[in-house]
């Protein structure tokens, strides 16, 4: 038998205790199972070298400094597949939101970072910089393109600012950019469904790189913006196709 005494070193910091007081009931951070049922159906599993596993057990040793830093924090998709499958319901995308959050702002990836101030320069709430005036002109030109081209729906509609609207739909914000005849699909889906839905020329922008960002002053205002638009068009629905 020997005398030694195996010591774990001290905690470097509290961030784990800080997302806990943030927390429903402490996010059921401290409940792993260390089962790996997150890990296994995490679609960012493995990327460098981390997993939600790793990621949940690294916080709880209190490795702040790693954690924060891990590219792999970037990777998550925040699709909450680990939430689904945990036994103990453990809420590791808060984990890794305020994870990023914890990162200075300039020196987040350069990619989310951009997005989300071209979502915040016009009404559009659009990632790709579009304004409510460029978007109507798009829908319209394409709209009446395909009524054209394809007799069979003459009568299909991609109405904007509709008043009294039961759908407000909002719109990937590269395809009337970049993709135009992408959005043709949808509208076919629901003319031929009947549905009485519409766009709105303000916060349209279907996604939203600010949550992503974990910037959540900013986040929230996006939000509210498409949310102030549909109930300003009496919308009785949000129908976020994103």
């Amino acid at each position: 038998m020997t005398d030694d005494v195996i010591k774990l070193k001290p905690r470097k910091g509290g961030f784990i205790d800080k997302v806990k007081e943030l927390l429903p009931e402490g996010g059921n951070l401290n409940l792993c199972l260390t089962c790996g049922a997150c890990s296994s159906g995490c679609p960012a599993s493995g990327l460098e070298g981390m997993d939600p596993r790793k990621f949940l057990r690294m916080a709880a040793l209190g490795m702040d400094e790693e954690v924060i830093n891990s590219p792999w924090i970037w990777m998550c998709t925040m699709c909450q597949r680990c939430v689904y499958v945990c036994p103990m319901k453990i809420d590791i995308p808060q984990l890794v939101f305020n994870a990023r959050a914890q990162v200075p702002r300039e020196e987040r990836p350069k990619g989310i970072l951009g997005s989300c101030d071209m979502a915040l320069r016009n009404e559009s709430g659009s990632a790709m910089g579009t304004s409510p005036e460029d978007f109507t002109f798009v829908v319209e030109d394409v709209l009446e393109e395909y009524r054209e081209a394809q007799p069979e729906f003459a009568e299909m509609e991609a109405p904007i600012d509709k008043q009294g609207a039961e759908f407000f739909v909002n719109q990937n914000s590269r395809e009337p950019v970049t993709e135009p005849d992408e959005m043709v699909p949808f509208w076919k889906i629901l003319h031929l469904a009947g549905a009485d839905w519409t766009y709105g020329s303000k916060g349209w922008g279907g996604e939203n790189y600010c949550l992503f960002l974990a910037d959540n002053e900013n986040w929230e205002h996006l939000v509210r913006q498409t949310a102030g638009q549909a109930d300003a068009l009496g919308c009785k629905t949000y129908l976020n196709t994103e």
